[in-house]
């Protein structure tokens, strides 16, 4: 059995849950790359580490990015898996 589910990410949910726009071009380059480091969010979007922090922090807060490793180099976001519905 093959279970489909419908991709909840688009820009237009993100943009209802009141993400700024690098927040929702953060997660659209996630579902495309994979994932996401602090350093890469950075260059991407051209903002302070502080910004990246919080930024990501706050997509890990809404339970859309899950970090995985604790701190420093080698740390990363991916998107939190779906729940089933």
């Amino acid at each position: 059995m093959v279970l489909l589910r419908k991709d909840i990410y688009t820009e237009d949910y993100l943009r209802k849950l009141g993400l700024n726009d690098r927040q929702i071009r953060a997660v659209l380059y996630v579902k495309e790359k994979g994932k996401i480091g602090n350093k890469e969010y950075q260059k991407l979007f051209g903002v302070s580490e502080a910004t990246a922090t919080r930024d990501l922090k706050e997509l890990v807060k809404r339970r859309i990015f899950e970090k995985i490793g604790a701190t420093g180099r080698g740390t990363y976001y991916k998107l939190k898996p779906s729940k089933p519905s």
